[in-house]
């Protein structure tokens, strides 16, 4: 609950903000009476009037448009000066997503929130926790000689997660798992050897890194979830294909929070479980 300021305080604050907004601009009073249309002394008026009083609104929002700051941080409703468009397009960005190439904007976002908690949805198995010959199947008939910097790019970001001290919950369809194992829908013409490859990997990965790497499997007939990464409290990021979608405000970023923890409540497999599962997709293909 926001609490209620006095009127004299209010006033005082807002005489503050004016005078401290005047000086960080390229305006004088004459200038800023002119584009609020008012005369010189009522603009020193109100940065010299030591009453209770405030001036109408519309003086108020005049003033700061001509200033460019937000009405609601003059009048001492808000501590953000930025005025809302601002506001928006600070907390809501659009980056491009290339396929697997070296993407400095992820390892960027990946060194900001080292020490948090991530979460991810990936959109198939992670990058990360691919092996080698599994990057070169999906990646090398439209990458060609740049899958290396696919491979170079997942090292990459395994040992980033291996040496950030930043705990990593994954959550997946169980529905993805058993596709890859079985080898069919995008998975299709994946080889046997390379299946079970990448599934002792992910056995060991997960000897090696539990309990800071867990890894959820959920069922997604009863759930569904777009491929998303929550970096701590500071962005949640939406994959969209072509393009990341990122959200620095803390109502969307706890929002994408609480639908991840939501999956990790109502998964099938929890990450302690994951190793059975794995053995058995494993025996199956064998």
């Amino acid at each position: 609950m926001q609490k209620k300021t006095d009127k004299r305080d209010r006033a005082i604050l807002f005489r503050e903000r004016l005078d401290q907004a005047l000086g960080l601009s390229d305006l004088n009073r004459s200038t800023l009476a002119r584009q609020v249309g008012v005369d010189r002394s009522t603009i020193s008026q109100l940065l010299s009037d030591a009453g209770p009083r405030l001036p109408n609104a519309h003086v108020v929002g005049e003033c700061a448009a001509a200033l460019g700051v937000s009405a609601d941080w003059l009048l001492g409703l808000t501590d953000r000066p930025e005025r809302v468009a601002e506001l928006l397009a600070a907390s809501v960005t659009m980056t491009a997503a290339p396929r697997a190439l070296v993407d400095e904007q992820i390892f960027a976002w990946h060194r900001e929130a080292a020490g948090y908690k991530i979460r991810h949805v990936p959109a198939t198995l992670p990058d990360m926790l691919k092996t080698h010959a599994m990057l070169r199947w999906e990646y090398l008939p439209h990458l060609g000689r740049t899958t290396d910097q696919a491979i170079g790019a997942s090292e990459d970001r395994l040992q980033l997660m291996r040496s950030a001290q930043s705990d990593y919950e994954i959550a997946m369809p169980l529905s993805e798992l058993q596709s890859f194992a079985r080898a069919d829908g995008y998975y299709a013409g994946l080889p046997a050897d390379v299946r079970m490859g990448q599934i002792d990997w992910l056995l060991t990965l997960h000897q090696q890194l539990y309990p800071r790497l867990r890894v959820y499997l959920f069922d997604a007939r009863r759930l569904y979830s777009a491929p998303i990464t929550v970096f701590g409290p500071l962005l949640a990021v939406l994959y969209l294909g072509s393009n990341y979608l990122a959200f620095r405000d803390k109502e969307r970023i706890d929002a994408i929070t609480a639908h991840f923890d939501g999956l990790v409540r109502e998964a099938r497999v929890s990450s302690r479980d994951l190793p059975e599962t794995l053995q058995t997709l494993r025996a199956e293909i064998s």
